[in-house]
């Protein structure tokens, strides 16, 4: 179910105390600003989508800060992607600016200050990501914060338009699909991150860093062919097998490990997934690459600590 909330509800003298209360209340406190209170008007419209959540935001001029206090008061640890649907931004974070127009995207960070301008009237889609969905390192998306993506090529032209298109149909959205959907979103946005992180790759430790985004987000989009290994993997990236090694030794871990991690992950989550409930397990292994469902079954319980049957079970209870 959707959340909407309008200012135009209310008296003109009350809007900007409710206004300021209800943006923080739905993100993470905020100090909200405006110059003209008496005449502002502003609306809220969102709804989670499994762990992600997904507000549009519109209001009349105003001036949004996140404070070094309002941190210490709360900080839930988002990183959050802001999607300009009309109108003007800019975003000041890690002492860069983003001025963003419509279709540009930005990530910043919840547990550190950041600063948004509208100067005039304005729409912006604003995603709320955990931490944890991101498979991306923190160091690597601090040195992208506050910096614009444009969304008029490549990646970030496909999301933009899926994203734009979503803002306009979130009250049309069902609970079961909403789950699936914000997974897709997330993986989408790890592969739009990856791509401009390698764009902005200065130093060997920073181009070291890009092509183990790159060759993580290649890995996800080949998830699903059980003959993906780590030579294809290397040929598709222009490097010796023996450097993919290593790049994935000083993460600590292996590509073959890694491979398998995601994969089991993939299939937690369709095991999970309402709208897969009918679905037989074998199915699933299959989609993801585990061509043998029984060895497939003893790694899941040796991850999770449970079959895929009982794991299924038990979410679905809750």
């Amino acid at each position: 179910m959707s959340m909407v909330i309008r200012t135009a509800d209310l008296p003109a003298a009350e809007r900007f105390d409710f206004w300021r209360s209800s943006v923080s209340e739905t993100f993470v406190p905020l100090r909200a600003e405006t110059t003209r209170p008496e005449l502002f008007e502003g609306r809220i419209r969102g709804r989670e989508l499994g762990a992600l959540k997904v507000t549009e935001v519109a209001s009349t001029p105003s001036v949004v800060r996140r404070t070094g206090a309002l941190i210490a008061r709360s900080d839930p640890g988002h990183y959050k992607i802001g999607v300009q649907l009309n109108g003007y931004c800019l975003l000041t974070q890690d002492g860069r600016e983003a001025a963003l127009v419509p279709g540009d995207f930005t990530i910043y960070d919840t547990t550190r200050p950041y600063t948004l301008a509208f100067d005039d009237s304005y729409r912006q889609l604003v995603l709320m990501v955990p931490r944890r969905l991101l498979h991306l390192p923190e160091d690597a998306i601090a040195r992208v914060t506050a910096t614009r993506i444009s969304g008029r090529q490549g990646v970030g032209a496909l999301l933009s338009a899926f994203l734009v298109q979503l803002a306009e149909q979130l009250d049309e959205l069902d609970d079961h699909g909403g789950v699936r959907l914000g997974d897709n979103i997330a993986d989408l946005l790890v592969t739009l991150f990856a791509e401009h992180m390698d764009m902005s790759a200065p130093t060997p430790e920073s181009r070291r860093r890009a092509l183990l985004l790159r060759v993580r987000a290649y890995i996800e989009r080949h998830l699903d062919d059980p003959d993906l290994s780590p030579d294809d993997i290397a040929a598709a990236h222009f490097v010796s097998s023996r450097h993919l090694y290593n790049l994935f030794r000083e993460e600590g871990t292996t590509v073959s490990s890694w491979i398998k991690e995601r994969r089991l992950e993939h299939c937690r989550r369709d095991l999970r997934d309402p709208l897969q409930l009918n679905r037989p397990v074998s199915a699933i292994a299959a989609r993801w690459g585990f061509v043998d469902a029984a060895h497939f079954s003893r790694l899941f319980k040796a991850a999770y600590g449970a079959s895929p049957r009982e794991y299924r079970v038990t979410v679905s209870d809750d």
